[in-house]
């Protein structure tokens, strides 16, 4: 895999620290492109959001590597992008990341005493020759299960500032963990990506 650049197409600090941690090298570029969705089931949003930040990061990456390369000979290097996208479920509602305290105050106040699913979508994108990508593009769903709060409990941890950049409000692995009953699936998964699944799938690419 060292010799195959890989793209992180995601600005998540939590995305980077788990390649990271698993010991990939990695680059990171985020898409400014606007992210619209036409699905309606959960499983289907974060599939096409992940393969649309893939795809966006993936022709600026070409655009980039075309005007380095103007005047010389076209080169068909490799490069692995990933794009991850992630939400928050709860009785058929999608729960994405609070506006305000209020907003948090609300999310967690369903999902306390409840169980909840976390799905992240996922798309790889190998290019195999230029321009022209060949896709893997899946999701990993994970069950939650938060055990009951008080009212002070949800506001002190909002006060905490975790809620503001994560689906649901409440980040796993923070101070929410003290909340967490159990979960049935992939922790790692509700951190924002299945780094098994992908590590797996990036074996297989390469």
């Amino acid at each position: 895999m060292k010799n195959t650049p890989i793209i992180l197409a995601s600005g998540s600090p939590r995305r980077k620290e788990l390649l990271e941690m698993v010991g990939l090298e990695f680059q990171v570029m985020v898409s400014n492109q606007e992210e619209n969705y036409s699905s309606n089931k959960p499983k289907e949003i974060v599939k096409e959001l992940a393969l649309m930040k893939a795809r966006h990061v993936a022709f600026e990456y070409l655009e980039r590597m075309s005007e380095k390369r103007e005047g010389q000979e076209s080169t068909d290097d490799k490069v692995i992008i990933i794009g991850a996208d992630t939400i928050v479920v709860i009785d058929d509602q999608v729960l994405e990341k609070p506006k305000d305290k209020e907003e948090a105050f609300l999310m967690i106040s369903k999902l306390q005493d409840n169980v909840h699913q976390v799905f992240t979508g996922v798309a790889l994108l190998n290019q195999v020759e230029s321009e022209t990508f060949q896709r893997v593009n899946f999701v990993v769903e994970t069950k939650v299960y938060v055990n009951k709060m008080t009212e002070d409990e949800i506001r002190d941890y909002i006060q905490t500032g975790e809620s503001f950049d994560k689906a649901g409000g409440y980040g796993i692995q923070g101070g929410f963990a003290k909340f967490i009953e159990k979960i049935e699936g992939d922790f790692y998964n509700v951190m924002g990506l299945p780094v098994a699944r992908v590590y797996k799938e990036l074996k297989e690419l390469l």
